[in-house]
This record gives C-alpha cells, structure tokens and sequence, in this order.
C-alpha cells in the first residue's frame, strides 16, 4: 500500500480490515503456534525471520539501515520491552489463558499508556473521562478474574496467575513504546522497528536456550503454519496497514483496533478453539471495551507537543 494525498475510502476501509482481522486473529495463531513450540522458541523464530526481512526490505528500498551503536542499543531495548517482556508474556500465558480471555487483559494497554504518559513524558493530564476510564478497566479486570479468584482448582490458580502475568505483560508493551517516543533515537520508523523486532528475536533465542526449549520442541505442521500465519499475517501485513493508517487517518481512528480486535479474537477462540464465553467474559469484555473507548476518546490537555501513539507498537501485533 503506497502513501498518497488522499487516499480512496475503498483503501481506507481495507486497511482497517487487515488490521482488525489480522491482529485479532494472532491470539488465535499463538495458541496454536505454543500447543508444540515452546513459546520463547516461538517468539525467536517468528521475530527473528520478520525483523531479518524488515531489514532486507528497508536495504533493498534505499532506507538506511545501519545506524550507531547508540541508536541501535535504545531500539533493541524497546524492542525486548515490546516482544518479550509484552508478546513472550502473552504466549507463555495461552498455555494456560484462553486467546479470547487474554486478548480482553491485553485491551487494558491503552490504560497503561495514559498513566505512563503522564508520569514519563508529561505530555498531559489525565482528564475526568480518563480517570473514568481507568476505573472502569479495573473493574472490568475485576470481572474476568473474578472465577479464577473464586476457584479452588489447581487449573483455576494457574489460569490466574497466568491471566495476571498478562496485566505485566501490557505495562511492558506500554512502557517500551512510551520510551521510544521520549527517547526520538531519529532512526528512519521501518528501520528502527526492523531492529527492535531483530533484537527480540535474538533475546528471545537465547532465553529458549537457557530454559531448555529446544529439547522439548516438536515441529508439528499446525503449529509451523500459525508461526508464518503471525510471520506474514500479524507482523508484516497487519503492521504495513497500520503504518498506512497512521500517515492517512486520524490517530483518534487508527486507535480503534484496541478494542475491535479483542472482539475478533473472542469470536475466533470460540469458532474455531471453542473456548468458552460465559457471562463474565461477555460482561468484562463489555467493561473493558467502554473503559478503552473512554481512554482513547478522552480529550488531552497538552503540555508540550501532540500525542501520537507510536508506530512501533505494531510491531509485536
């Protein structure tokens, strides 16, 4: 998709598509992906083809690509924030976690991003319909974890503390796409999210040695498929899509995918996994979707520049 004055609504719209359909479906692809390959092992593999290939691409179109150690270093450090301490999370959780259940934790980021923000950047206050937000998004929290806190089950527990990881999880994702905006490394956005996905790769690679993925890998079809289904699907069309969005649309819109794709991610966990939705998950997601729309329709009373989300948070999607 090339960058134009004014794009058609037709390519608008399709843009959207690919981006609520593709990122809404990777929860679905990781729970795949994870029932035979370890998830650091996963995560190493998927982010170390997609960053290599990022690189190769931003070579071959004449973007510049080698930059300082400097530079290079604050990438690779927002790059493990995003994709290991954010997407390796998030697959060690699906172990235990349901996708639809863990992509409605993982909707609270835009949460996240309010408060980091705020105390990092000091680029805005929180507004009344912001704090609002917030409130609702605990509770929502509340309401989804509310059978694990409630079950005796060793399966229960462990869903739970799983489920809890991901919270930690969303700050990660948070925290390392805050510190890219207040860091401005001035490396070319493609190049510098080649590198960030890269450093993940080899991050995650050598955290599957240490734990010992590879002796307990099994290379089965289904999960070999999902791993290029994220490849191609999640982290190079889904995130070309959103780049374009970026440069076309409104951010207020292009933000929408936070809580479209828990939608998607849901009714795919129950098509196609049939996982379970009963009315907590359906009164949770309903908090959590409306703490979200607050937060991200929350007017911002600016301090110093204009706030634009981060293009390199598409790049663990």
């Amino acid at each position: 998709m090339h960058a134009t004055q004014h794009p058609s609504r037709w390519m608008v719209v399709l843009a959207f598509g690919l981006v609520y359909l593709f990122w809404g479906s990777t929860y679905l692809g990781i729970n795949i992906a994870v029932q035979t390959i370890p998830p650091a092992l996963m995560c190493a593999v998927r982010f170390s083809i997609a960053g290599v290939v990022m690189l190769a691409v931003c070579a071959l179109t004449g973007r510049q690509v080698l930059y300082s150690a400097r530079q290079i270093a604050l990438a690779a450090i927002v790059g493990i924030l995003l994709l290991m301490g954010g997407n390796l999370t998030l697959s060690w959780a699906e172990l235990s976690v349901p996708s639809g259940l863990a992509a409605l934790i993982i909707a609270i980021t835009p949460l996240w991003f309010l408060v980091l923000d705020s105390l990092l950047l000091g680029d805005h206050h929180i507004s009344a319909r912001g704090k609002a937000g917030l409130a609702l998004g605990i509770l929502g929290l509340f309401v989804l974890f509310y059978p694990q806190l409630t079950s005796t089950a060793a399966l229960g527990r462990k869903e739970f503390w799983a489920s809890l990881s991901l919270i930690g999880g969303s700050f990660s994702w948070a925290l390392g796409s805050v510190l890219s905006k207040r860091w401005q490394s001035g490396m070319d956005v493609f190049s510098a999210t080649g590198w960030q996905v890269t450093a993940a790769g080899v991050a995650n690679f050598t955290f599957a040695l240490l734990v010992g993925d590879f002796s307990r890998v099994v290379w089965a079809p289904r999960s070999v498929a999902a791993v290029l289904y994220l490849v191609v699907c999640g982290s190079w069309i889904g995130y070309t899509a959103y780049v374009w969005l970026l440069e076309h649309v409104p951010t207020s819109k292009v933000s929408t995918y936070a809580y479209v794709n828990p939608v998607v991610a849901v009714f795919l966990g129950w098509l196609i996994l049939h996982e379970r939705v009963d009315h907590f998950i359906v009164a949770g997601s309903a908090i959590v979707i409306l703490s979200v729309i607050l937060v991200t329709s929350a007017k911002v009373k600016e301090k110093t520049v204009a706030e634009q989300l981060p293009a390199v948070e598409a790049a663990g999607d």
